[in-house]
Parts: C-alpha cells; sequence; structure tokens
C-alpha cells in the first residue's frame, strides 16, 4: 500500500494500529451493503475494471474482411472521506491514553460507509445500476413498524413468484432499524424475531439507505468487486494535525435485478 504514503506521515506503529483499529471498529457494523452481496477481493489498487464478458461491435477495421469487437468492462471508482488527526492526542496515545480523541475518524468512517451502502443499494449515476434500481419489482411500502411483518413477506411472495428463492436478508435504514430492535408485538414477541423468521437470514444495520432493502443472499446475484479495501492513507502535516483520508476502489453489478425488492417510507 505505499500509494497510501503512510510511512511519510509523523505517526508511530503504535499509533497506526490504533488508527487501524479504530476504523475496523467503526466500519464492521456500519458495511450493512457487504452483507448482501458476494464480494470478491481486495485485488489491489492497480485494479482499474472488472470484465463484463461481452463486447461491442465496431463499426470500423483495420482491415479489409476483418471484424472487430471491443470487450467492454465496468470501470473502478473510487472513494475518499479526509479527516484531520491532532498530533497531540496520537503522542498522548502514545504515551497510554487510552481516551484519544479521534472523533473525525469516526465521522469519516461513517460518510465512506454510508456511501458505499446508498451505491450498491440504491446506485450511483456515474458509476454503476444499484440493487433497487435495477430490481423490476414495484416498491413496496415499509409503513408503520406494525405492518413491517406484512410487507416484508409481500415482498419474499415477490421474490418467490419470480423465481428467487432465499434465505433472504433484510437491510434495513438506521430508522427503521431502531424501530425493529425496539419494538415488540402483542404478547411481547420481539418483532425483529417475526421479521427473522419471515425472511429466514439475517437482519441489516445498513445506514443511509431509504427504508429497506428484501434481497436473496443465495450467491450469484449482486457482485462487490473490490480493488483496495477502505484503508487509511496519508495527505499532509503541520504542527499541529496530520490530514489524512478513508480510500476504497471497487465495481459494483447486478447479476439478478429480480432477487430485490425495495421497501420505501
Amino acid at each position: 500500500m505505499n500509494h497510501l504514503l503512510r510511512s511519510h506521515a509523523p505517526i508511530s506503529d503504535a499509533g497506526w494500529e490504533l488508527l487501524d483499529s479504530e476504523v475496523k471498529d467503526r466500519l464492521l457494523p456500519a458495511l450493512g451493503a457487504r452483507r448482501l452481496v458476494d464480494f470478491a477481493g481486495p485485488r489491489g489498487w492497480e485494479h482499474s475494471a472488472t470484465n463484463l464478458g461481452r463486447t461491442t461491435r465496431l463499426s470500423s477495421s483495420p482491415g479489409d474482411g476483418v471484424a472487430a469487437q471491443q470487450r467492454r468492462v465496468l470501470p473502478v471508482v473510487e472513494l475518499r472521506a479526509d479527516f484531520e488527526a491532532s498530533r497531540s492526542e496520537l503522542r498522548d496515545a502514545d504515551r497510554g491514553a487510552a481516551d484519544a480523541d479521534l472523533a473525525a475518524l469516526d465521522v469519516a468512517a461513517r460518510q465512506i460507509a454510508v456511501a458505499e451502502n446508498v451505491a450498491v443499494c440504491h446506485g450511483w449515476t456515474d458509476a454503476f445500476t444499484g440493487m433497487t434500481e435495477a430490481s423490476p419489482h414495484e416498491p413496496l411500502p415499509l409503513g408503520a413498524p406494525e405492518t413491517y411483518p406484512a410487507q416484508v413477506a409481500a415482498g419474499v411472495d415477490k421474490l418467490l413468484a419470480g423465481g428467487v428463492a432465499g434465505p433472504y436478508a433484510l437491510a434495513l435504514g438506521a430508522e427503521p432499524y431502531r424501530d425493529v430492535i425496539g419494538m415488540t408485538e402483542r404478547g411481547g414477541f420481539p418483532l425483529r424475531e417475526h421479521l427473522g423468521a419471515i425472511i429466514e437470514g439475517p437482519i441489516v444495520y445498513t445506514p443511509g439507505i431509504d427504508g429497506a432493502v428484501l434481497a436473496s443472499v443465495r450467491g450469484g446475484d449482486f457482485l462487490f468487486d473490490c480493488g483496495q479495501d477502505i484503508a487509511i492513507g496519508y495527505e499532509a502535516h503541520d504542527e499541529q494535525v496530520v490530514r489524512l483520508y478513508l480510500q476504497e476502489s471497487f465495481t459494483f453489478r447486478v447479476a439478478t435485478p429480480e432477487a430485490a425488492v425495495a421497501l420505501s417510507r
């Protein structure tokens, strides 16, 4: 990862361990969309495109009697979130302080996780088509929490009618997720357990997305091709702060559009 220029930063080995550990702790619960897809990689920073296995016929050829086709690829996109770390806080961490202020890193980690979730689930106009964009199914209204089971069951019915087997995963935006984990139905039965029994798969916290996405997790339907996984890089520094960033590169493809249903708020 020489392109991240980490060796040029005025940060000790212990400081880098702290930063890497902090960002991992923040990213693991927030990268919900990754639990709905087939993750391949990381293939490295130099990985620039994903083979689509398709061609476009060219109208011209460099020689008579010869037809020409051009291979089609999906270019890798890069996401980057900048942040600063206080040099005095990093020095205190080197001395053993257990409460170093890394709030800016926490914000950047959430920003890049939310951006990835939104891109995968809802699409990115300049880059690729997301799950709900590609889906041929009409979105279902998520409604109030007490209607979630009926709407999710209707979504499962749509997927089954389209020949898409389970198990299924339910990705929930931050507010619907709070509703689900905090609500019990009549008789004290947790809403989360009811939904889990319907989909026979995970309920996934996916901050940033609109409402919810119900998707098959049988495999082969949604393809996330990672170049560089999320990592911290060095930009510059002065006497007070070190300017750093989080960066990743990836492509995303929907192989089976019928395998997802949007539940909108």
